[in-house]
């Protein structure tokens, strides 16, 4: 309407006519109510335009506008804008009107509402009284109407500032005068019932504060609708005091219903009230623990208020509060603290250094430094606040008691008793002066000076100040202070909803429930207070003995679903589970880069449900505490008996009976004797005592309110692992294995085992579905060292098996519904792979299981047959579970507290605060990945320490179960990974199996590289890891542990301005084109690998470790990679080592540049036999290949690693006898079943003999020089050098023959004595010994000619 008149004027008044302002001032006026305040403030200024053009300076209608942008600018936050515009407006006013106008009065009293929104309630109050004088100067009535906005305008000050009787008393004059001159059903006596309601809930006067919102909603409801934007303020209001007193479902109920209001309302999703009502939704979520939900709701009113509000606006700051509020209770100090940072920085130049707002962050931020141990900025933060409030608020509002509160607490943590009991003191003097003496933050403030009194051994005031907290408890009736509510004391004041800007204190103690007390049962009450008093102390001492000497029974292992890719392992895993399948599932979360790397569940194997681990593990706690406790009370109750004093004693730590774990088989049982030495005889000084009973304590506060209604549970759990099965990921796997793990391996039954792997895009890879179990196996089996046997019983057959245990599994039996053809294709996989691994064979349990899980067939025909397979597999893994040795150990329950601390978020369960006992540690002392020294020094700092091996013993079981990776480096500094899923995606997205799609053309161009050459950049490195955002320090471990495990390896360059590179095999693409030979004098292939009883299969992994080691020692930057093969060329003797992957060998072969010139042809081929003799590569990388097998693969440490040659006449490798030395040196006998043929070899030409004829001649030369350099009184040393038998040497010294025949005779004599072990290089050291460095450099550069 306001468009259509403006369009109207401006036709025919033209563009400066004062009714076309007062049109630009009304559409303002309309855009503010829908919070479009920047369009507002454009149409007050053309509206101001007009009427300082056409009236001048000082005209009322000027004025009135810049009423109109103060109030506007006000909206926005920007109240210095907002108070130039006001004292403008007021100026004029003044000259126009004189001082007593009752306009001047409006002005003043919309001044006072800036002041109290700039928290300067001093100065509010006092221009509002002011304003208020004025108008009863004019008005002879004091019930005039026009008086009501500014006694609900004090009201709300003298609320701010705690004055709540003050405040109900200008509420009241503000209704009584509305009643008086308007309707009943008016909407300002709505309003006015309202923030009436607002005091009420301040106060604590809940059930008062519950009728005022009613009778508010009431007028509203029959005046204004349902759906009026009014209403859904009222129904914030109630959903804020059902908030304050806990009943957080019954709140979010309200503040949906509110929010639905404002949507269908205001006609865009982006006014300022909506942003406030999705807040006061995310408060809700957050008190309820629900802590991505609270944060998914801030965001979103973050959103509104960052499109609709000033940068500065004090919402945002207060929003960016709010989430740091959350992050806090999560533990992620980190982020928690740059939130408070952004919140101050916009609070700061917005509200200024003295407003409440501003304390409230300070407090905030002195809760989270006590969260972190750091006391002293903690205090800082508290003193701050106090230092702001207080002359603001004086000595008596619930905001100072809360930094009172935290002052206390920050005392309380650093043992400071007597002090945290003197805050404790005024924080409560404050709640009952306030007449909050039956609040309940009240008793948990006299719990937490209680303890106070107890820690002082001052039991008689602890026992006054419990009984204090139980009278609160008697008067209320019944109170439920779970672990789970927590009531913030303060809460923001204004019409709309109570906004929680107040981390709550942390009260360690809280009083349990009292239900229907009659006016009798004080006393009883407070007996059962003083046994529960009591037994908590008795389950504290009972905890400390359990944590010195408990054990408890291993209930959890690792259960791993392998194989191929794609062979539905995640779809075997959700049916099990009893999960619902998914159509056209991902692979398990590694090829599109997600945020988890492995599936994991944890489920009971008695009844297959699911449960959290960390809960498993405070189980195991609970059942050695209770153990503890039971014995405690019943020594004590003999001690009684035997009339001896049974008072608690003081508890010292004794080192005595701390439990050797290797040698321990039973839990523990404390003896009388036992817990009386504990009780009185101090091992440690008292000082460090009660350092460790302090951290004892916080772990002990977080467990004990659970334990009380807690049953034992002997159950045992399987963690199950959905790892990837891509075969480029094969090398990553390492890590994360082991050997006390039970593995479901799944195999395609609609495959046969020599197809080619298919993807899920239809794609055949270049690896068979047999090569992809081999690599599974071998990395499984062969990288165990256990060697122990286990005997288990499964359908009353009790066989005897080799560890670990691998389950065979099948899937895809949807494609096949013959039954018979299934077991058929089944005991075909099963005589393949014995076939082929024969070594594995006592390892494999056949379950003959198929699982059908094609989502789209959910017929009961399937649902029955998944249930069958489920419930078979389960009984198989229960079989083993309860036969492995592995469940039979025992393990200290410190190792549960260390594992909890290490990898396990904790989530609200209890109390918010007592979560971050561990959340605490992790954030200041773990990290993601860590040294062996701080793992133990952190150990040690929190009371979990008892020696290295322990600690070493404790990081390999939770290797097992997969919650740490533990790397022992060769420099045996070890390395701890706490986040295993971090680890696993930093390493495959260093490895990645997709293109490269994102970064500049320079980056895609580096992948592709990688992809063509297996080598990338440092560069490319960082640009791929920046997401994960690691520092240096970071980076740089996570390099060292890749290099470890030999996943890549860095290659040294020359050029020291080059970018480093290294060398990563496993990005090689299968499609990459071999190299071209044509040009090159090409060796016969030499293998070197294992008899097929020893070693099977060599895996990829094995493969491409060689490839790295052998560039680790060769330091040749000009390797070049191709698939599971790799080319590394010499320099100094111009020829090329090519190092290929032959199935279960290693194919070796030398080769050397064509050239015409037969000469340099020759000077050529020499060179190579050279340096093929004197560099020996061939058994280089046979002696890396034994020492990866045995590193790597344990289970097979010892075999023996032989030269291999192809049999011309059955084809079939056969290896080459160390003592079969035929007349003619190239003749082999094939060694096969069968053949047994002998056959001429060029492999044992080029490789073994030729290079002996070659090293023949160089050994001749060389000891042509020794025997004509050396003197005859050196030879008798140089014949014992060379362990010559004395007896040969007087013979060959006292002949007949010249010095150099001696000399030559007594090499020779060695030469035949050491037969293929004779080395130069030997001869070349005995030479130094003896003092004839001039000799031996000789033949140093003899040699080096001849290379």
């Amino acid at each position: 309407m306001y468009e259509k008149s403006l369009k109207i004027k401006l036709s025919a008044l033209g563009d400066n006519h004062p009714s076309i302002a007062v049109t630009y001032n009304s559409i303002g006026n309309i855009y503010q109510l829908q919070g479009k305040y920047d369009d507002a403030i454009a149409m007050h200024e053309k509206s101001l335009e007009i009427l300082l053009s056409v009236f001048g300076d000082n005209h009322l209608s000027v004025a009135n506008t810049y009423n109109s942008m103060g109030t506007v600018y006000c909206f926005q936050g920007k109240y210095d804008d907002a108070i130039f515009m006001l004292n403008k407006s007021l100026k004029i006013s003044l000259l126009a009107l004189g001082d007593d106008h009752p306009r001047i009065a409006a002005t003043y009293s919309i001044i006072g509402g800036i002041y109290y929104k700039q928290g300067k309630y001093d100065d509010a109050v006092s221009i509002l009284k002011e304003s208020l004088k004025l108008k009863l100067s004019v008005f002879s009535n004091n019930n005039h109407c026009t008086s009501a906005p500014i006694y609900n305008s004090l009201g709300l000050v003298y609320n701010s500032q705690g004055k709540y009787d003050g405040a109900i008393s200008m509420l009241e004059k503000c209704l009584k005068i509305l009643l008086s001159a308007l309707d009943v059903n008016h909407p300002h006596i709505a309003n006015t019932y309202g923030n009436m309601g607002l005091v009420y809930n301040n106060k604590g006067k809940y059930d008062d504060a519950i009728a005022m919102h009613e009778k508010s909603l009431k007028i509203k409801l029959s005046t204004l609708g349902e759906n009026h934007p009014s209403i859904a303020t009222t129904h914030n209001s109630i959903g804020s005091v059902y908030a304050n007193q806990g009943m957080y479902d019954d709140a979010i109920i309200l503040f949906e219903k509110s929010l639905q209001i404002q949507l269908s309302s205001y006609h865009d999703y982006n006014h300022p009230n909506i942003a406030v009502s999705y807040q006061n939704i995310g408060v809700m979520y957050k008190n309820q623990g629900k802590y991505d939900d609270a944060l998914s709701m801030y965001e979103k009113s973050l959103k509104i208020q960052l499109s609709t509000l000033a940068d500065n606006h004090p919402n945002i700051a207060n929003t960016y509060n709010q989430i740091g509020i959350v992050y806090n209770f999560q533990g992620k100090y980190d982020v928690a603290v740059f939130m408070f940072e952004k919140s101050l920085k916009i609070a700061l130049p917005a509200l200024g250094d003295n407003h409440p707002f501003i304390a409230i962050l300070y407090n905030n931020f002195g809760t989270l430094y006590n969260n972190l141990g750091k006391y002293d900025e903690a205090a800082c933060m508290f003193m701050k606040s106090l230092k702001i409030n207080l002359p603001v608020l004086g000595d008596n509002h619930l905001h100072i008691a809360i930094s009172y509160n935290g002052m206390g607490m920050v005392n309380n943590d650093q043992d400071k008793y007597a002090a945290a009991i003197l805050y404790y003191q005024k924080a409560a003097s404050i709640l009952v002066d306030a007449h909050l003496e039956s609040h309940p933050e009240l008793v948990k403030i006299y719990d937490s000076m209680a303890n106070c009194y107890d820690k002082q051994n001052l039991h008689d005031e602890a026992a006054a100040t419990r009984q204090k907290s139980n009278n609160i408890c008697y008067n209320l009736k019944q109170i439920d202070i779970s672990y789970q509510t927590s009531t913030p004391l303060i809460r923001q004041l204004q019409e709309a909803p109570a906004q929680d800007n107040v981390i709550s204190p942390l009260f360690r103690q809280q009083s349990q429930p009292v239900s229907n007390a009659s006016d009798n049962d004080i006393q009883s009450h407070a007996q059962k207070n003083h046994d529960r008093v009591l037994k908590e102390k008795q389950y504290f001492r009972a905890y400390v003995q359990a944590l010195q000497q408990g054990f408890c029974k291993n209930k959890v292992i690792r259960a791993m679903y392998a194989g191929p890719q794609c062979v539905g392992k995640s779809s075997i895993m959700r049916v099990f589970t009893q999960q619902q399948l998914v159509n056209l599932q991902d692979p398990t979360k590694i090829a599109n880069q997600s945020d988890k790397m492995v599936h994991l569940k944890v489920y009971k194997i008695k009844d297959r449900t699911t449960h959290h681990l960390h809960l498993i593990w405070e189980n195991g706690i609970h059942e050695m505490v209770q153990l503890q406790y039971e014995n405690l009370v019943k020594n004590q109750q003999l001690s009684k008996s035997m009339h001896v004093q049974s008072k608690i004693q003081p508890l010292y730590i004794n080192d005595k009976h701390k439990s050797d774990f290797f040698q321990s088989t039973e839990t523990t049982k404390c003896t009388t004797d036992e817990i009386s030495t504990l009780s009185s005889t101090p091992i440690i000084s008292q000082t460090d005592n009660n350092s460790f009973l302090r951290q004892c304590r916080d772990f002990f506060q977080y467990y004990y309110p659970s334990w009380l209604n807690k049953t034992t549970d002997d159950s045992e759990y399987a963690k199950l692992w959905d790892f990837g099965g891509h075969s480029i990921y094969h090398v990553t796997h390492q890590p994360f294995l082991s050997g006390n793990s039970i593995y479901i391996l799944v195999f395609n039954i609609n495959q046969d085992i020599d197809d080619r792997v298919l993807t899920r895009g239809g794609h055949l890879l270049n690896i068979t579905y047999l090569q992809s179990i081999q690599e599974w196996l071998t990395s499984i089996i062969g990288g165990n060292a256990n060697q122990d046997k286990m005997t288990a019983i499964i359908d009353n057959d009790e066989v005897e098996y080799s560890l670990p245990i691998v389950i065979l599994v099948a899937s895809h039996g949807d494609c096949i519904t013959n039954q018979q053809e299934r077991i058929d294709r089944f005991k075909k996989m099963e005589h393949d792979l014995i076939s082929k691994m024969p070594r594995y064979s006592s390892n494999i349990y056949s379950s003959h299981i198929v699982f059908n899980c094609n989502p789209d067939d959910n017929s009961v025909n399937a649902l029955i047959e998944r249930d069958q397979c489920s419930l078979r597999l389960h009984v198989i893994i229960k079989s083993f579970v309860q036969s492995l040795p592995f469940m039979c150990n025992r393990v200290p329950i410190r190792w549960y507290i260390m594992a909890t601390i290490l990898h396990t978020p904790i989530n609200n369960r209890y109390d918010e605060m007592l979560s971050t006992i561990f959340n605490r540690i992790r954030a200041t002392r773990v990290n993601k990945i860590m040294t062996l020294q701080e793992i133990q020094s952190l150990a040690k700092d929190i009371g979990l320490y008892e020696s290295d091996d322990e600690l070493i013993a404790m990081l390999s079981y939770l290797h097992d179960l997969g919650e740490v990776i533990f790397c022992r480096t060769s420099n045996q500094v070890g390395i701890i990974v706490t986040d295993v899923d971090w680890l696993l995606h930093i390493f495959r997205t260093i490895i990645q199996l997709q293109d490269c799609s994102s970064g500049n053309l320079q980056m895609q161009s580096l992948y592709k590289t990688a992809c063509e050459t297996g080598k990338i950049s440092t560069k490319y490195i960082n640009h791929v890891l920046s997401p994960i955002k690691l520092d240096n320090k970071t980076k740089n471990s996570i390099i060292s542990l890749m290099e470890n495990y030999n996943i890549l390896c860095k290659i040294k360059s020359d050029n020291k301005e080059d970018d480093c590179q290294y060398f990563v095999p496993y990005l090689l693409r299968p499609d990459v084109k071999l190299f071209d030979l044509s040009e090159y004098h090409v060796s016969d292939k030499l293998y070197i690998g294992y008899e097929h009883h020893d070693i099977p299969y060599i895996p990829d992994g094995i493969f491409y470790c060689l490839l790295s080691s052998c560039l680790k020692d060769w330091h040749n930057s000009n390797v070049k990679l191709y698939y599971q093969c790799a080319k590394f060329y010499l320099t100094s003797s111009h020829h090329y080592i090519i190092i290929k992957k032959s199935y279960s060998h290693i194919a070796l072969q030398y080769c050397y540049q064509k050239l015409d010139n037969p000469a340099s042809a020759i000077i050529i081929q020499s060179s190579v036999q050279t340096s093929i003799y004197k560099n020996r590569p061939h058994d280089i990388v046979k002696e890396k290949l034994s020492s990866l097998i045995n590193d790597r693969m344990p289970k097979f440490k010892g075999a023996t690693a032989r030269y291999y040659v192809k049999c011309n006449r059955c084809t079939n490798l056969t290896f080459i006898e160390n003592n079969n030395e035929p007349h003619h040196r190239n003749l082999v006998q094939c060694q096969n079943k069968g053949c047994n043929k002998l056959f001429e070899s060029q492999s044992v030409h080029d490789w073994i003999y030729l290079n002996e004829e070659h090293r023949n001649n160089i050994l001749k030369e060389c000891f042509d020089i020794i025997a004509s350099k050396l003197d005859k009184d050196s030879l008798f040393r140089l014949g014992v050098k060379l362990n010559l038998p004395c007896k040969d040497i007087d013979e060959i010294y006292n002949s007949n023959i010249g010095t150099y025949h001696k000399i030559y005779q007594i090499l020779t004599s060695w030469q035949e004595q050491a037969g293929q072990q004779a080395d130069v290089n030997r001869v070349i050291d005995i030479l130094k010994d003896i003092n004839k460095n001039s000799i031996a450099e000789r033949i140093i550069n003899k040699l080096d000619l001849s290379a």
